[in-house]
């Protein structure tokens, strides 16, 4: 081999080595570990970056709804009280009298009888008039007729409690309604019927008035200033009207139950025939939602 082309060999194969040596030094100088890449920064309740939170961020509490108010059950109708067919007399009555009533006019569910005889007007109920019309499950409508004169608190008061003597003396029990008779022909004031029914409202018994209600009457107009007055009287008293009389009939051919009284005088007892021909009685129509206030 010639010197020149020797010179050129030793010189590549020089610069070669080096080439190779500069690179294995630069691969030492650089560190053996690398810092891992971070990931996005999370922002923490404090406002941190870089900081997880303690828990995960809840959802803002959505504001609670006002409750509704639950529908309340509507109360079914009420359906209007049977109406039925009745009697009364102020004579004394036994089996024969009550057979009477039976064949000539029907069986009566409630018959009106008075509380101690008043002479010459009417006799009063016995306990066997009791037994006889409570074993044919017959109502007793007690009646109290003993004044003539329907005018002061007082006298009101008086006459209720000479009622409730004679009701617990043949034995009616608590609950039950006693009715002073107001004939038309009595002078009548509100404070009298004030007097009756809060008299009867603190006994063990519930106030009734019979009477005869018509728009022009002086028991209406009474009536309506003693409720004007006390409105407990209204609500609290039991009305039998005389008012129409479109005359007694068998209880086949009563008549629709139409008492002419004003709308406030609430009739729960219509008398709409008076004085029988056969057997000494008066014929009534009563309203079923009554009877536990009659005996």
């Amino acid at each position: 081999m010639k010197t020149g082309k020797l010179f050129w060999v030793i010189l590549l194969s020089a610069f070669l080595v080096l080439s190779i040596l500069l690179v294995f030094i630069r691969d030492d100088s650089k560190p053996t570990t690398s810092e891992p890449v971070k990931g996005p920064q999370t922002i923490t309740e404090t406002g941190k970056a870089g900081e997880a939170p303690d828990k995960p961020p809840q959802p803002e509490p959505e504001p609670e709804a006002e409750a509704e108010a639950e529908p309340q059950p509507v109360p079914p109708p009420q359906e209007p009280p049977q109406i039925l067919w009745g009697v009364d007399t102020a004579s004394p009555l036994d089996q024969a009298f009550l057979q009477c009533v039976v064949d000539n006019y029907g069986m009566p569910t409630v018959f009106g009888r008075y509380l101690e005889t008043k002479e010459g007007v009417s006799t009063g109920l016995t306990p066997e008039e009791v037994e006889l019309l409570h074993q044919q499950g017959i109502k007793i409508i007690p009646i109290y007729n003993h004044f003539t004169n329907a005018t002061t608190y007082e006298g009101g008061a008086q006459e209720a409690q000479a009622a409730i003597a004679y009701a617990q003396q043949i034995g009616i029990p608590e609950g039950k309604a006693i009715f002073a008779d107001i004939e038309p022909t009595y002078p009548v004031d509100e404070a009298f019927i004030r007097g009756w029914v809060e008299t009867l409202q603190g006994s063990p018994y519930k106030p009734g008035i019979y009477g005869v209600f018509t728009n022009e009457s002086a028991l209406t107009t009474a009536y309506q200033a003693a409720i004007a007055a006390n409105q407990n009287i209204q609500s609290q008293t039991i009305i039998w009207s005389s008012n129409p009389d479109p005359g007694v009939t068998p209880q086949s051919n009563a008549p629709e139950f139409q008492p002419g009284a004003p709308e406030n005088v609430p009739v729960s007892i219509w008398q709409y025939g008076i004085d029988g021909e056969t057997c000494n009685i008066d014929t009534n129509l009563i309203q079923s939602n009554i009877l536990d206030f009659l005996w």
